[in-house]
């Protein structure tokens, strides 16, 4: 997934914009991360990988990996997110 891609697809909150806002309001608990643009809130899909990028980018003197393991391509992580919803697991907010 590309820094310019949603990671929250309910609100559209970019990856970029999580990273950033950890770096620069430096939350306490993965939960905060609500605050940017209310990544999280809506269906419940990214919650699992807004709390990975949490634990790796709250370290203190942690830096972007050069490769990007922690979370899939944005098709595949598109096609997941509409399989959690169609089972019943979250539901989007509706716009």
């Amino acid at each position: 997934m590309d820094h310019h891609e949603d990671l929250c697809l309910c609100f559209h909150v970019t990856r970029r914009k999580v990273i950033n806002y950890i770096k620069i309001e430096k939350p306490r608990r993965a939960s905060q991360l609500s605050e940017c643009y209310g990544a999280g809130t809506g269906c419940g899909w990214c919650r699992p990988f807004l709390e990975r990028l949490f634990q790796r980018h709250s370290q203190p003197g942690s830096t972007e990996p050069q490769t990007d393991d922690e979370l899939p391509n944005a098709e595949d992580f598109q096609r997941n997110r509409a399989a959690y919803i169609a089972q019943g697991k979250g539901k989007p907010p509706a716009l």
